[in-house]
């Protein structure tokens, strides 16, 4: 019994193949392109086990997929592979189509000519779990109810229009063929091994390199925020009991705004690793917003729990405060990412007051 993980060395990707062997043990092969946000160095404690095979490659390349598929006959196909930022797909919308949406369609033939050939007992136990986000929803209104799996499609970037056509393919792989898919749409993760282009990480590493916090706008932009690992625990509850064809909302139950988040990390950071130049959010700086910028998301996860029993174990405070201290305690890990590429990235991203 084996699984195949797409996008495993990524940040939810990476969290997923470490808790998934921590908590269930099957085999995982973990097939990965290690673009900018793909590392290694998150799976490092798995070096030398067994039941974790890596491959470096596209999900675009579909002889590789077909090849991989053949080999290890995975039970499983989870799908975390993605262009995920929305900043970088307003500037270069291409990737997102091409991983996005002509990654998920490769994904989906290869795994459907998979099992096709499966005997019976195997294709039924088959399952092809596509891991998407709240953003294909749109924007809410302060005082709109959550989302729900129900809710229109109504995606306002080039990033969520790419993640809500692939959640399109895979429902219609469903209806269409008989596929046995499963879609998850999950809230902002935050949590160990976060690339830092991303808000909370972003904050936590420029607050303690001195550098100014920028916030987007006025920074009551609203998100429901959902640590990491509880994520990866949803994801396993889905896989195991989902029912095919099905979505599932996976939230924290945490709206929160850009600026309760800025402030609460600069409040950790004040307890656990005072500045002696001052407090934190000293740094915070506001800057031009971004195009097109939605105003709130807000997950309903109550479909999740009432069929599969699941709840998120963290609190905001609870998640947030092991978050900061992961940062604080893996410096290492945060100057190996932060290659030039990368602060030229933000410095680009960023570099404009409002």
């Amino acid at each position: 019994m084996t699984i195949l993980v797409t996008g495993g060395a990524g940040f939810i990707g990476s969290n997923f193949v470490l808790d998934w062997l921590a908590h269930v043990g099957e085999p995982v092969v973990n097939l990965d392109a290690l673009t900018y946000a793909g590392n290694l160095q998150n799976l490092a404690s798995l070096e030398g086990n067994a039941r974790h095979v890596f491959v470096q490659g596209d999900i675009c390349d579909r002889p590789l997929v077909d090849r991989l598929l053949e080999e290890h006959q995975p039970r499983a196909l989870l799908h975390f592979a993605a262009e995920s930022h929305v900043d970088r797909s307003i500037l270069g919308p291409a990737a997102f189509m091409r991983t996005n949406v002509e990654g998920t369609f490769t994904l989906l033939e290869a795994a459907r000519a998979h099992w096709g050939r499966l005997p019976a007992a195997e294709k039924a136990g088959f399952r092809f779990h596509h891991v998407s986000t709240d953003e294909v929803y749109g924007s809410l209104a302060p005082d709109a109810p959550a989302f729900t799996e129900d809710h229109p499609y109504e995606p306002n970037s080039p990033y969520s229009a790419s993640k809500a056509a692939s959640d399109h393919m895979v429902r219609a792989w469903f209806h269409t063929y008989g596929m046995p898919v499963v879609t998850t749409n999950c809230s902002n993760n935050y949590g160990p091994y976060h690339f830092p282009e991303k808000l909370i990480p972003l904050m936590i590493v420029n607050a303690l390199a001195g550098k100014p916090l920028p916030i987007y706008g006025d920074g009551q932009n609203v998100r429901d925020w959902l640590y990491v690992r509880d994520h990866c625990s949803a994801i396993r509850a889905v896989l195991e009991g989902g029912r095919l064809g099905e979505t599932y909302n996976i939230g924290g139950w945490n709206e929160k705004t850009n600026l309760e988040i800025v402030h609460t990390i600069c409040g950790l950071l004040d307890e656990l690793k005072p500045d002696p130049a001052g407090p934190y959010s000293r740094l915070i700086t506001y800057v031009k917003d971004r195009p097109g910028h939605d105003r709130r998301y807000a997950i309903d996860a109550r479909k999740i729990e009432r069929e599969l029993g699941w709840r998120p174990a963290e609190t905001f405070d609870t998640g947030i405060r092991k978050t900061v201290q992961w940062y604080l305690a893996n410096g290492d890990w945060v100057a190996n990412v932060q290659s030039g590429a990368y602060r030229d990235w933000v410095s680009a991203q960023y570099g404009e007051p409002a």
